[in-house]
């Protein structure tokens, strides 16, 4: 009864929270209101080109900069992905407009580039970079304005309205650079409706810009920082010669305009750059894959085994039934535990931990928990959950190694715990280099390094070692028959037994239900787009699991069939098929999307890659193996063994 009224004040202080969540964002974002000229902090991100996958620091370049630079604290997901966000000299007040002002003027000069910034920036512009800026934690975004004349009449044009995250540095024409050396600020509130009497309160609800390039010469100043834009089409661009001095000012103008958009909405202009119609054909492509499968399992398999353990459970017949060919002849040999079962149950256990961490990844991310508002959020909270969710990779492991006749328990959870973790830490170390040399932002700084080591072998080290420890415990998979002392000798197989043709074979199929979803994750990568459909990927995530494990089924049952019982590597290789078709789809993607020609970003490019296919095999070997090991024990449990 005391511990019942210990708890009692706990358990209320729970049922608050929960009801009081109503009053609380789930992207972990509330909103700030504003009153009349209070100040909208502008905020730069950084610099990134899809040319050349190396994002740089703001102030890399010669920009203007405030009295004292101050960066923000950044999480762990905004480090990897390497935003460095920074204040800059943009003054913005709310709802308070800006015709003309000159940053960084003293005493009305303009800006001189030396040849060496002059160079640097005229790089970064023929690399094609852009400028990431954030106002409100909105990033800013360039209106783009289509026009579809589908009728062939002029009049009856449509114009379709895209956005274009951040702002180009500049342009080329006619082999001479030009840099956008004035930002037309364009910024949209909601008002917010109040009892009378109350002071009106906005909240920022769009951020968009218009770069333009003006020549020096063409820009009118006075001492008050204040400045004339060239009317029309008069004035010249900025142009940026890297073999010499060049004189600029960098200029920017503010306009505010009122908006129906809510704050809850606000995000939905960024997030509606892709057709949905799309990824609905995916979902239904998806689909049609799965039920062809399951008609193949059901038609195939299912009537098949049912024949063969009726005939196989005839006692009477029991001498024709032994001549015959089959699976029950491998009977005595289906569970004897393969070569290196310690690495074996290690790729298995870091393949449950992959699938752990993918799975509630995704899930909290569809429910919209990790929206873009949350920079950084996702890649942050896939750290820690793949640390966390060690303990199940070891329990797997654990139990799996013991099933397989193992004993060095404390060996079998190292090797767990470093194997897959050590390959990724090795490559990313390697590349980390390469990105240090170029001074990119996007490298690991060594703190965070130092960080993510003592993650590593703070939590999940021991993690996985308490989850090995008791699985190892734990009573191992009951088999259903018994395993003969000697060997069976394994007959000639086929050419389509062969384990590359099986990869091919089981790949196509988990492949095809996934590719369309592939382009769009590709792009947020690759393309610095947003990604933000979940919901379609959970679907994705579900059909792929299916998939996998029925294209898993149909292989084990061939391979027993030709009376191959050495099925427990063959099937954690054939199930990953599809990986080695990611790898063909990232080759097709880097030459016919990208636009990438030096060593070091398309090292980057196949480094990643590498990565991603090496994660997506252990997480599609690892759903086959088990979906496959379940199959043979339940069809070995259903016929009569003498």
């Amino acid at each position: 009864m005391a511990a019942a009224m210990d708890w009692l004040p706990w358990s209320l202080l729970l049922l608050s929270l929960m009801c009081d969540t109503g009053a609380f964002y789930v992207p972990g974002v509330a909103p700030i209101n504003f009153h009349q000229n209070d100040p909208v902090e502008i905020k730069a991100v950084k610099l990134t080109s899809s040319r050349t996958q190396l994002p740089y620091e703001y102030y890399s370049l010669p920009f203007c900069q405030p009295s004292k630079i101050t960066y923000k604290a950044e999480n762990l997901g905004e480090v990897l992905r390497g935003d460095r966000i920074v204040n800059t000299p943009f003054q913005v007040l709310m709802n308070s407009e800006k015709k003309c002002e000159v940053l960084c003027s003293q005493s009305n000069k303009p800006v001189t580039l030396t040849v060496e910034q002059s160079r640097l920036v005229a790089e970064r512009i023929s690399e094609d970079y852009y400028v990431h800026l954030i106002a409100d934690n909105l990033p800013v975004a360039t209106r783009l304005e289509l026009y579809s004349n589908r009728d062939g009449d002029d009049k009856k044009k449509e114009k379709d309205v895209q956005f274009e995250h951040g702002y180009r540095l500049g342009f080329t024409d006619v082999n001479k650079i030009y840099l956008h050396n004035h930002l037309s600020f364009i910024l949209y509130y909601h008002r917010e409706d109040l009892e009378e009497d109350q002071e009106h309160t906005y909240r920022v609800v769009r951020f968009e810009v218009i770069p333009q390039s003006i020549r020096l010469e063409d820009l009118k100043t006075d001492e008050k920082s204040s400045c004339t834009l060239p009317e029309g089409t008069n004035s010249s661009p900025q142009e940026i010669d890297p073999t010499k001095e060049n004189q600029l000012y960098f200029t920017y103008s503010v306009h505010w305009e009122e908006s129906d958009i809510k704050w809850a909405s606000r995000w939905d202009t960024y997030l509606t750059m892709s057709d949905v119609q799309i990824h609905w054909f995916s979902i239904i492509n998806s689909v049609v894959v799965v039920f062809f499968l399951s008609g193949i399992l059901s038609m195939i398999i299912i009537r098949t085994l049912r024949k063969d353990i009726a005939n196989y459970n005839k006692e009477d017949d029991i001498e024709d039934t032994m001549e015959e060919s089959g699976w029950k002849l491998v009977h005595g040999d289906v569970f004897r535990p393969p070569q290196y079962p310690m690495i074996l149950s290690s790729l298995l256990g870091s393949g449950i931990q992959l699938f752990c961490m993918i799975l509630i990844v995704i899930f909290v991310a569809m429910l919209g928990m990790l929206s873009p508002s949350s920079r950084g959020a996702l890649m942050t909270t896939a750290c820690f959950l793949f640390m966390f969710m060690g303990v199940f990779g070891g329990f797997s492991a654990g139990r799996l190694y013991r099933t397989l006749k193992g004993h060095r328990w404390k060996k079998g959870a190292f090797c767990t715990a470093t194997l897959y973790p050590g390959v990724v830490f090795g490559i990313c170390f390697v590349l980390n280099c390469f990105i240090w040399g170029k001074h990119s932002s996007g490298a690991v700084p060594f703190p965070t390094m130092v960080a993510l080591l003592c993650m590593w072998f703070g939590i999940s080290l021991p993690l996985v070692y308490l989850g090995y420890y008791f699985g190892f415990r734990k009573q191992p998979y009951d088999n259903p028959v018994r395993t003969n002392q000697i060997p069976r000798q394994i007959p000639e197989q086929r050419w389509y037994m062969n384990r590359f043709v099986g990869i091919l074979m089981a790949g196509i199929l988990p492949f095809g239900a996934m590719f369309i979803e592939l382009f769009f994750i590709f792009s947020a990568i690759w393309e610095n787009q947003f990604y933000y459909l979940f919901g379609f990927l959970f679907l994705v995530f579900i059909i792929l699991v299916v998939s996998c494990s029925q294209i898993s089924i149909v292989m084990v049952y061939f391979q027993l069939c030709a009376e191959d019982y050495r099925w427990w590597w063959r099937n954690f290789l054939v199930s990953g098929g599809s990986a080695f078709y990611v790898l063909v789809y990232a080759i097709f993607y880097f030459v016919n999307k990208l636009d990438i020609v030096e060593f070091i970003p398309s090292l980057l490019y196949f480094g990643y890659t590498a990565l991603m296919v090496l994660s997506f095999w252990l997480l599609t070997g690892t759903i086959g193996f088990y979906a496959a090991y379940m199959f043979v024990r339940k069809i070995y449990a259903a016929v009569k063994i003498d």
